[in-house]
């Protein structure tokens, strides 16, 4: 569960909520494991925050955790859930390279298709550096290349056009087009709202970062 407020005292309130439904329901919240993060606007440090308690015990306040899957970061970047996907690629890549290596080019291509191009969370990605970005596509090509057995620095572009498989960069655009698609023709009426703005800041991100600046369209 995620409490979420825009101060120390909102939190405080919404923690004190909590503490009476579970003593009201005969509940305990386990407080080694409850942590709180402040997100920090850019350029801005916040250093010394009022004490933040559960049940009389202080919270210990951390930069990042993982909610869902998804890590979430007080700087709000994205720098470290690229990184913990790109680990994951790793891991999943080459459990496949190395249990289906007798297996033909076709099988290793769907077996690619199914278990290395979800990028989890992808969609969300907003505020990221290059290189960490740069390292989760490179990371992409070079599973692809160990797995069907290509030479290290062939070309990656025409690689996936062989195999008639999504690229990088195609694969985020079609994430986060799902992404938006799914939001606009959810019932949810704040969503809705969201959506149906021109000025949405998402879209205006997705077109920006995965259309116009996307090396195949420059």
């Amino acid at each position: 569960m995620v409490l979420l407020s825009a101060s120390a005292c909102g939190l405080r309130k919404l923690l004190l909520v909590c503490e009476n439904y579970a003593t009201a329901h005969g509940l305990r919240y386990n407080v080694t494991k409850t942590q709180y993060m402040v997100f920090e606007p850019r350029g801005y440090r916040i250093g010394e925050v009022p004490p933040i308690q559960l049940n009389g015990t202080p919270l210990e306040r951390v930069n990042g955790f993982k909610y869902l899957g998804h890590i979430v970061s007080s700087d709000m970047k994205d720098n470290m859930d690229i990184e913990r996907e790109r680990r994951a690629l790793s891991v999943r890549a080459n459990m496949i390279a190395r249990k289906f290596a007798r297996c033909t080019k076709a099988v290793k291509v769907t077996l690619f298709r199914a278990y290395c191009t979800s990028l989890y969370t992808c969609s969300l990605w907003v505020c990221y550096t290059q290189r960490a970005y740069g390292a989760l596509r490179v990371q992409y090509n070079n599973a692809f290349r160990v797995l069907v057995g290509l030479p290290r620095f062939c070309s990656a572009s025409g690689m996936f056009a062989m195999a008639r498989m999504d690229c990088f960069y195609a694969t985020i655009r079609k994430r986060c087009s799902s992404l938006v698609r799914r939001v606009r023709a959810s019932p949810n009426p704040i969503l809705r709202s969201i959506a149906d703005r021109f000025d949405c800041p998402y879209l205006r991100h997705c077109c920006e970062m995965h259309v116009s600046c996307s090396p195949y369209f420059v």
